[in-house]
């Protein structure tokens, strides 16, 4: 077989490829947007103070050019004219001074306070789906750690920069005023450490976004090493579990170790350039002074104003920076929370007397790995059903889908006689609640955990404690008892029934539960079993490990899942009497 060449062309030179720029996004227009909500007051007010504070220097100058001149000219009226000067002057700077810190606090504080919280309302936005598959991580190091730096570096730096900006201009100006030649050759003598310094400047924007990535991986596994502290105590392995968190310290410290090591060079760079031109100014200054050109007192202004000019060009740079770095963090946030985000509207779910239908159903979390094929089944509006088979057959992975987790299904699945990837999701959160084995519960009330901080009536808190058995609870400790960092002041039974009464409060017409009672002791397991079962108008869809028949026998229908397709369906009797794979199943357990 004759085959072709193929000409390749030469390798050429690696060019250097510039990073995208960050697109405005929708996400992050509103989180640059929330600095400033309700909040422009303060801006505008730190603005104006901040235009009337930057020009002490050059009042002090002027001030310290006048006395030189009155000094030299043997002038009383010149002395008494700067004394007047300085009285009126000391008062006004610490009245302006003070006022400027204030305002400007009060801007910065209440902008990353909106900021934090237009970023949690848009993360409450987000799928189930969307959600279960991303990093909390990577959202934690976001609130705390990038919101710390974009606090400092883009809400702070940005009156700063005003600040330094006009600073320089008042000086500029009254350079301007006394000696045009003098202040071309400052111009001049100060171009070089502005260069200098704006070209390194790109270099902290990437430092800043890699201490941003290596602080999200800290966070996860810190996260993953406190949440499996007793697996790693019951093991033996805080050896390796010391290897995972020093790995992860050592990147993230190494990594803020070289951004503090570039910044201090580019402040080294600037401090040095800036004295090199106060230093030259000085001397080119005397020269001028001494042919008779400017006077003494313009020359002591000029040094003076000098810190004026290379003040700014000393941190100007840095800002510009580091505000880079900063609204780079920003993005970065914006694009988590931009990525699959949840879709408004959308089909609602009026009812769901039609109950649950999937069709077809097939779906895999990777490709050509599938965990469900072909299922098919109707589940009928206020029956019970048991979800039965072995470790992996795909019970979990089906109240996922019916919960809306995953869009990414085939066939078909029908909720109330809507699509669910069609249907709106809080008419389908409000319709449907899930039940996992690990309860969450917040560091609060009983009752708050119950009704998830709502309003909701008395009797309607009251008939779902009644129903999900909590009453004796009630009784012994009241509405008021604080259950603790996720409910470690109660039982796991407690936890449990907790979190069927904040199902019930909702009045969610199907109620999923996987492996609820999986961690609990047998007689607590069958307490809280019976008050599932004995909901009355709910769809009851239970993964249950607990093969008990005095229990099974209660459910309308148990359906036996094997390698992700349906084995088997019917009541406990009827497939009992079969013999087939769920009476193998119930007889070796």
């Amino acid at each position: 077989m004759e085959t072709k060449a193929i000409n390749k062309p030469m390798d050429s030179p690696k060019k250097k490829v510039k990073p995208p720029k960050p697109v405005k996004s929708v996400a992050s227009r509103k989180l640059f947007a929330a600095f400033f909500e309700r909040n422009r007051l303060s801006f505008t007010l730190a603005l104006i103070l901040a235009a009337i504070s930057s020009a002490d220097n050059s009042i002090i100058s002027w001030i310290l050019g006048s006395v030189i001149d009155a000094i030299g000219a043997s002038s009383r009226s010149g002395l008494t004219r700067a004394a007047i000067a300085t009285a009126i002057f000391l008062p006004a700077y610490l009245i302006v001074d003070s006022l400027f810190s204030i305002i400007k606090s009060r801007f910065v504080h209440k902008g990353i306070a909106q900021y934090k919280s237009a970023a949690f309302s848009m993360l409450c936005r987000k799928g189930i789906g969307a959600f279960s598959q991303e990093s909390t991580g990577g959202y934690l190091s976001a609130l705390t750690n990038d919101a710390a730096s974009i606090e400092e570096n883009y809400l702070n730096r940005t009156v700063s920069l005003v600040f330094n900006v006009l600073r320089f201009a008042f000086a500029l100006g009254m350079m301007l005023y006394y000696s045009l030649i003098m202040t071309l050759i400052v111009i001049g003598l100060c171009l070089v450490p502005i260069i200098a310094t704006l070209a390194m400047g790109g270099g902290l924007t990437k430092r800043e976004k890699t201490v941003s990535d290596k602080n999200e991986a800290f966070t996860s596994r810190v996260k993953d090493l406190l949440g499996g502290f007793s697996v790693i105590k019951a093991f033996k392995a805080e050896k390796q579990a010391n290897a995972l968190f020093n790995g992860e310290n050592t990147d993230v410290e190494e990594s803020k170790r070289s951004r503090r090591a570039y910044s201090g060079i580019l402040n080294s760079l600037s401090g040095v350039s800036g004295g090199v031109v106060q230093f030259g100014i000085f001397i080119i200054g005397a020269i001028f002074a001494i042919n008779g050109r400017i006077t003494a007192g313009t020359v002591i202004l000029f040094v003076n104003l000098c810190n004026c000019l290379i003040g700014p060009i000393s941190v100007l740079p840095e800002i510009i920076a580091s505000r880079g770095a900063a609204k780079a963090l920003v993005y970065k946030l914006a694009d988590k929370l931009e990525d699959n985000q949840s879709e408004s509207g959308g089909e609602p779910i009026a009812s769901l007397e039609r109950g649950i239908e999937v069709k077809a159903l097939g779906f895999g979390y990777e490709e050509d790995k599938p965990v469900l094929h072909n299922l098919s089944y109707r589940f009928e509006a206020g029956k019970k059903y048991a979800l039965v088979g072995f470790s992996g057959s795909g019970k979990t992975t089906l109240l996922n889908l019916l919960m809306g987790m995953h869009g990414s299904y085939t066939g078909s699945v029908r909720v109330g006689g809507v699509e669910i990837n069609e249907a709106d999701k809080n008419s389908l959160y409000e319709s449907v609640s899930l039940i996992n084995q690990s309860v969450f519960l917040f560091d609060d009330t009983i009752r708050n955990n119950i009704t998830m901080f709502s309003e909701f009536p008395n009797e309607a808190v009251d008939s779902a404690i009644r129903r999900a058995g909590l009453e004796r609870v009630i009784a012994e400790r009241g509405e008021e008892y604080l259950c603790g960092e996720n409910g470690v002041n109660l039982s796991g039974g407690e936890r449990q029934r907790i979190s069927i009464a904040r199902a019930l409060i909702k009045n969610a017409s199907v109620l999923l539960v996987d492996e609820a009672t999986s961690a609990l002791d047998n007689e607590t397991a069958s307490l809280i079993s019976n008050e599932i079962l004995a909901l009355s108008g709910i769809t009851g869809i239970v993964v249950t490990h607990r093969l008990e028949a005095s229990l099974l026998k209660k459910y309308d229908a148990i359906l036996m899942l094997k390698n992700g397709e349906l084995a088997e369906v019917g009541s406990f009797d009827a497939l009992m009497d079969k013999k087939g794979q769920f009476y193998s199943l119930f007889t070796v357990q």
